[in-house]
């Protein structure tokens, strides 16, 4: 299935599995490249050595296209563009808009930008900075996420903007990608969906909690860092929504040096990281500093396995999701039920 996207990118299928923290590594990232999506690595939960060895790792397993996810406000933000531009990457993702000059960068040395946006304006600065395609995420959407359904956000971004446009938020099969490319998008991308692979390092008692809920088995919460986050409703979320500003102050502190010592960040590293993310947005140093917590509650969860201890980040699609298919068994069954779907339109119209 040829799109705009598929094209731009060099890949086989419209689809993208998203760089999800602790869950998008290079297993699973190849077997996306492997199967004819495109696959993003997801790099703000590694140091700069773990995603140079990441990248080398995913380039021994697939000689297709995949990307890596960057955060735009990181503090060796720049080194990891030059990464990516040593490594020959094919794809650079930005959960925030980069500015110009980033772009500018990457583009010159061949690599195609795609920022995740979250309203057509923000899709339309990025379009006008040079960004090559946008990823555009509805409510629906697991991890940080907006009060926009995909339904009303993805065509208002589609209108606003000639670069190709990703669509994610509620997708899981060949029906949401024909439906996306009805609303004149080039692609889907899909979180949860990837997330629940058998490609997925995820444990495995811990696919099963996500598999066990309904449709109203996520909620959005502030209590992880401040900002609208979408994950699954457990005790330790019920736990954070009643606890006190000053406990989870004291627990996002413990976390936040539990990150850095992951990271190898120093403390300094970690206040310029925060002032950048204050810059822009209207967050108390609370709030930053709970930002730090984050990574740490989703890796009790998605890689500890740590249901009781630990966030685990979800898309409301997951009260659909009954199954644990390979990654290329995924894709193919999308893109064939889509292009089924396409075709059968075309003759009872």
């Amino acid at each position: 299935m040829r799109t705009a996207f598929t094209e731009l990118v060099g890949v086989r299928h419209p689809v993208v599995q998203t760089g999800m923290g602790w869950v998008a590594g290079p297993r699973l990232v190849a077997a996306t490249a492997e199967a004819g999506g495109l696959g993003i690595l997801a790099s703000a939960t590694m140091g700069l050595r773990e995603l140079d060895a990441a990248i080398a790792e995913t380039r021994g397993r697939t000689a297709h296209p995949f990307g890596v996810n960057l955060r735009a406000d990181a503090v060796d933000a720049a080194d990891r563009v030059d990464l990516l531009i040593r490594h020959g990457v094919r794809v650079a993702s930005f959960a925030l808009a980069p500015e110009p000059e980033l772009i500018a960068r990457l583009a010159d040395a061949g690599v195609v930008v795609i920022p995740s946006v979250g309203a057509a304006r923000h899709a339309e600065k990025v379009a006008a900075w040079g960004a090559h395609a946008v990823i555009v995420q509805g409510g629906e959407g697991g991890g940080h996420t907006g009060g926009v359904a995909t339904t009303l956000l993805l065509p208002s971004v589609v209108d606003a903007v000639d670069i190709p446009v990703v669509a994610a938020g509620g997708f899981f099969d060949g029906r949401g990608l024909a439906a996306a490319l009805a609303y004149g998008a080039a692609g889907v991308a899909m979180g949860t969906r990837f997330l629940l692979t058998r490609e997925s390092t995820v444990p495995d008692a811990v696919k099963r909690a996500y598999l066990e809920r309904g449709l109203d088995g996520t909620v959005v919460t502030t209590r992880v860092d401040g900002l609208p986050h979408r994950v699954l409703r457990t005790d330790l979320v019920d736990r954070l929504e009643r606890s006190g500003r000053v406990g989870g102050l004291l627990r996002a502190l413990a976390n936040a040096a539990r990150f850095r010592a992951h990271t190898g960040l120093s403390w300094p590293a970690m206040v310029r990281e925060g002032l950048a993310m204050r810059h822009g947005r209207d967050l108390r140093w609370s709030q930053v500093v709970m930002a730090a917590n984050t990574p740490m509650l989703l890796r009790s969860g998605l890689v500890d396995g740590r249901t009781d201890a630990g966030v685990l980040a979800s898309g409301q699609v997951v009260g659909l999701l009954d199954d644990l298919p390979t990654c290329e068994e995924l894709i193919t069954g999308v893109v064939e039920q889509a292009t089924a779907i396409v075709h059968g339109l075309n003759r009872t119209v």
